[in-house]
This record gives structure tokens, sequence and C-alpha cells, in this order.
């Protein structure tokens, strides 16, 4: 049998043909043998505490590289683990592939060992999903799956690969025969684009515009726009409102950046030119009191079923970057541009200026013991500090990530990471591995609420042992949203005595998690104390956690949500 290869090669060399680089995922019966023939043949394999983080890091893999980013799960509970990552990649629409081991096949329905229909179980949460019954199957379900997750709009797959599949035998000659077939038969969708009567029809609605704004978010990012979008933005004048993840794809600091006059720019709008963002709960749904009853949008998405759910004045289906770039040349045949003295862009730039200056007369203040601003002014200083290529920030929590998206500036694209289109808390570690992993050459400093880095904590061993470039700034405040909320009157009934539904241990040493595994930690307090650890943290580009003490009663319930509540 020294010509054979058992289905755990023949995926792994499936993987390896069809361009795959890296994989995450907690390896077990029956996929163990997967992931060491996956390194064998030059995968980058990051194992994790957990399949929920390692689903996370494979989401933002597939976000950060436009490559489908995999996990790789054990059969049953780790399957039902990793669903949160596969999900979190289908409501983020971000190309991901979740391959899981299932039970014996013949054992089907019998109690075998972690038995689940894990087809049935990815449905809700997958674009696409294959089960390998025959190891002959393997190399045609890889390549299916992984096509899926980035043709029309990315989103997640799922490959089931059962245990006895995996132990079935091939010769080498008939595996080549078959990897061989299935790479010539791999048929790649064209860029779409919308036809060019449509593209002058959305030149002449902005052309025309009294106070017209563009608006990108993550999927402007994804198609990696930025230069197109720059372009847009300087030769025609308008402001534009980048959603939070679509932040540096033209610098925060631009001179036509609207971020500081959201509701003025949202609010009085005529026209808005909106690439690759949706108009759900983030943008208000595109509906008045928030924006304007009579707005005209102009929607760019790669979704054909995205512009018909919306309703747009003018919907353009099809890639962010091409359409830009076609709208870029229409505009180019018949220039305009707004001026600095329009009075939109001086409305816009008048209220930037105003309420940037309230913020920084805040930011200016250095209060002990902190409330939220005074650290993430140093946090921000100190990231700017670093230059090109420039950090990735990950962030999540309540407060940390509502005031983070308003201090922290992004200059570069793809740039930040947060809890994004489905609102997920607990994807911080995951996300930083990811980061760390797809841009070796970047620092990536996570700003965490210490809910938020609760979900994902044990993951600082992760970071130690890969030795990734990733500081992680826990922002302790003893609980969520900050300790005990509660009125007195809430406090009652015979578990009164018992700590507060959104209070932890106050003071936890988390800097001392790290510790544990090798890592560095920092607790810190003043100004001075956290800038120190952060110049050193910074420089020495090693595992680290800061460990910084808010005041408890410093945040507010549900950052900006409260009505939700």
């Amino acid at each position: 049998m020294a010509d054979c290869l058992d289905g755990n090669v023949l995926a792994a060399k499936s993987f390896a043909r069809f361009g795959v680089t890296h994989m995450f995922g907690v390896v077990g019966i029956p996929v163990t043998g997967l992931a060491n023939r996956a390194v064998q043949l030059g995968i980058r394999f990051i194992a994790f505490h957990n399949e929920q983080s390692a689903g996370y890091a494979a989401s933002a893999y597939g976000y950060l590289t436009g490559r489908p980013g995999l996990l790789l799960t054990v059969s049953g509970p780790g399957c039902v683990h990793g669903l949160a990552g596969l999900s979190n990649a289908m409501i983020n629409t971000w190309p991901m592939v979740m391959i899981s081991g299932s039970s014996d096949q013949k054992d089907s329905g019998r109690g075998d060992f972690q038995e689940l229909d894990q087809i049935e179980a990815v449905k809700p949460f997958s674009k696409f999903s294959v089960k390998a019954k025959d190891i002959k199957e393997i190399p045609d379900c890889v390549a299916r799956v992984l096509d899926h997750a980035v043709s029309g709009r990315p989103g997640g797959c799922y490959l089931d690969l059962p245990t006895d599949v995996l132990h079935q035998m091939i010769t080498e000659s008939e595996a080549e025969k078959l990897l061989t077939e299935v790479e010539k038969g791999r048929v790649f969708e064209a860029t779409k684009a919308p036809p060019s009567s449509e593209i002058a029809k959305a030149v002449s609605v902005l052309r025309k515009a009294e106070r017209p704004l563009i608006v990108f978010g993550k999927g402007a990012a994804y198609a990696r726009s930025e230069g197109e979008l720059k372009k847009l933005v300087e030769r025609t004048g308008i402001p534009f409102l980048p959603t939070p993840m679509g932040k540096g794809l033209v610098n925060d600091d631009h001179e036509l950046a609207a971020s500081a006059a959201r509701s003025l720019a949202i609010g009085k709008c005529d026209v808005a030119l909106v690439v690759g963002a949706r108009l759900n709960w983030l943008l208000h749904f595109g509906e008045s009191p928030k924006w304007d009853k009579d707005v005209k949008f102009i929607l760019v998405d790669v979704s054909e079923e995205e512009i018909k759910l919306r309703k747009p004045h003018l919907g353009l289906v099809g890639d962010a970057k091409k359409v830009l770039e076609m709208i870029n040349k229409e505009i180019k045949d018949d220039p305009f541009c707004l001026g600095k003295s329009h009075p939109w862009v001086e409305a816009i730039s008048k209220k930037v200026k105003d309420n940037v200056s309230k913020m920084e007369a805040q930011l200016a203040k250095d209060v002990v013991p902190f409330n939220f601003l005074t650290p993430m002014r140093i946090i921000r200083d100190a990231i700017l500090g670093v230059g090109s290529p420039a950090p990735v920030v990950v962030s999540e929590g309540a407060n940390t990530m509502d005031v983070g998206r308003s201090v922290l500036v992004q200059t570069e694209p793809r740039t930040r990471l947060d809890a994004g289109t489905w609102g997920t808390m607990g994807v911080g570690l995951g996300y930083c591995i990811a980061a760390a992993v797809a841009n070796p050459e970047q620092l990536v400093v996570a700003v965490e609420g210490d809910s938020g880095f609760g979900f994902s904590a044990m993951e600082v061993e992760t970071l130690v042992r890969y030795k990734l470039p990733v500081v992680v700034i826990v922002f302790n405040n003893g609980g969520v949203y900050g300790g005990d909320r509660r009125s007195p009157e809430e406090v009652s009934g015979p578990f009164k005595d018992d700590p507060a539904p959104t209070s932890f241990v106050p003071g936890a040493a988390y800097h001392t998690l790290i510790e544990a595994f090798g890592g560095k930690g920092y607790l810190v307090g003043t100004p001075d104390e956290l800038k120190s650890a952060l110049s050193e943290s910074f420089s020495a580009r090693k595992p680290a956690v800061i460990n910084v003490i808010i005041d408890p009663f410093a945040g507010a319930e549900s950052g900006r949500m409260q009505h939700k509540n």
C-alpha cells in the first residue's frame, strides 16, 4: 500500500493545491490527522482553545485577505461551537469555510460518538454545504466550498468529512488524476459591472445634488476600492462618511470626512452614494427621522438581492472597486467639484470643527481614576505614533468600542475590526490572531472591554505559543458596562446579596493571565503608567496584556443602544 493515501491526506492535498495557506481550529477525533497532514503540505495551522474563537479568526481572515478563512472542527459539539464563526461570516458577508469531521456513515441514527446531522445544523448559517460521502468526492467538494465562499456575495460555506471517508484509501495516481480534473474544471465568475447607462444616471444624480454624501462600508474595504474612493472624494469635493469598519479607506483626518458631523450629514443630505454598506440598523435602515424622507439613495452592492430589498432610487450591482472606476471615468469626461466654499461643504466642515473641538477639550483632560476618554486618547496617540504600516485595531465592548469608534483614528484601509454587522461580542482575540497571521508585518492592538475580553481570554496562550505581535488592552471597570448598575429598589429578593448580573470581581488581575504562559503583563492606572506600557509593548512587538483600571461608574449601559434594552 506504499503508493496509497487516505482521506486525510487527500483533503489536505486538495486544500493545498487549491490555494489554501492557513487554517484555524481545534483538533480531536476524527480530524487530528487532517491538521497534521495539512501542516506537512505547507498550510499553517493555528490551534485554538475553542472553536468559537477559531471561527471568528477564520471569518476575519477571509475579510482581510479576500480568500476563504478555514475553520477545522471535530464532530458534534465541535461543529456546534464553530457555528458562531460561520454565522458571523454569513452576516458580515465574509468568505469562510468550516470543515467538520462527522460520525461514521454506517452508524447514522444509532447514537454514534458525537453524532449530529451537521448538514442540517449548518443550514441557517451557510450559503452552501456539502458532505463528501466517499473519498473520491473530496477534491470536488473542497473546490466547491472554496469557490462558493468567494463567489457573488461572499459568505460562509460548510464541508462535512465523515470518519469513514477520512479512513478510506486511494492510490496516489488516482488522487492526482482527481485533483487535476477538478483543477481544470474550476470556473470563476467574472466580476459583475453595471451597464454604462446606469453609471451615467448615477453621475447625473450626484451632479444635480445640492447636499451629496458618499457613505462606504466594509464591503468597499473588502473590494480594495480605497484608491478609487479617494479619487472620487477629491475629484468631486463630496463629503464622506465611513461605517465603523469602513474607517481608514480614506484617512479619518481628511478635510472632507464627515464622521464628526454624522447626524447633520445623514439628516440633511439629499443624495447618498452608498458603497459596500447595507442600509441596516447601523445606517438606521435609510429611513426618517435620521435621514431626510426625500433622500435619494444610489446603492452600490455586489448582491442584486440586497438592492431589491432596499429599493433605492438607483441600484448599481457590481464589485465596489469596478463600479467606482466606472463612476470616476464618467466624471472625468465632464468634471464637477463642490469646492470648499460650497454651502453644504462649509456646513459639514463647521459642524466637524465644532464637534471635534468639544471632543478634544474632553480628551485633553487627564481624569484619574480613568474615565474612558483619557486612556483612549493616550492609546490613539500611541497608535498614530507607530506610522505606516498602521497597526490593525481590534475593538469590542459596549463603551470601549463606542468611544473607540469616535476617538481612535484610522489612516489606512482594513485597520479596524470590531463587533461588526451582527454586533458580535467575543470576537477580540480571534480577530487579533487572524490579523497577525494575515499581515505579519503589522502590529495588532486590541482595545477591549473586560466583558468582551472574557469571552476569549484563554486565547492569550495562543498569542504566546505562536509569538504573535499582539498587544491586548483591557478596559477594566469591573463588569458589563461597569459594576452594579441597579437602583436600590432592584436589589431585593432571596438572592439580593449575589453580585449584580452586570458585575465581575473588582480589580481583576487580567495582566497576570498572560504571564502564566510567559507573556508580558502590565497593570496601569495613571497616564504615565499607560504611556510607558504602550511604548514598551509596541516596541517589543510581543504578546502583552495591559490591564487598564477604569472608574467602575465611568461607562453607560449598552453603549449607545439603551433603547433596545
